[in-house]
């Protein structure tokens, strides 16, 4: 059996999580609420690490915000199958984001929307699909932003 592999990237700021609403035209989830991310790709430029090479080039892609040099943490790796049936292994990292960048919608095929979120709001957000938020959730975690309990 093939699997593609996708990665997403859980992008933080102050104390906010950026999400994007996907397209509605994408294959996978359209119009759901989700991180940024896709598939890795045979020809993702870079040469190094092909995960943290698509990480970076989903970003620029998707809300037009450069990576180099921001590190990324690994969160989290689990399989999915797609709506139309597709096995996908998905790997999430997790980033501070810059101050000084300005998140924009780049790619509007495949970003229908940009939200800031809390940790507690989206865990209370029945719209949230519930690997979305367990993504932020392991994502909070490796940057050592979860709450003390």
């Amino acid at each position: 059996m093939k699997y593609a592999i996708n990665v997403d990237v859980a992008l933080y700021r102050g104390d906010e999580w950026l999400l994007i609403v996907r397209g509605l035209n994408e294959e996978h989830a359209a119009g759901r609420l989700s991180l940024v991310g896709g598939t890795v790709d045979t020809d993702t430029p870079g040469g190094g690490d092909v995960l943290l090479d698509t990480a970076r080039r989903e970003v620029l892609e998707e809300i037009g915000i450069d990576m180099a040099g921001v590190p990324l943490a690994y969160a989290e790796s689990v399989f999915f199958v797609t709506d139309t049936g597709n096995p996908v292994i998905n790997v999430v990292l997790a980033a501070e984001l810059p101050a000084c960048a300005k998140p924009r919608i780049a790619s509007p095929e495949e970003v229908a929307g940009l939200r800031w979120e809390t940790l507690p709001s989206l865990e209370l957000d029945e719209s949230c699909p519930a690997w979305t938020l367990q993504g932020v959730q392991r994502a909070a975690t490796a940057l050592g932003r979860t709450p003390a309990v």
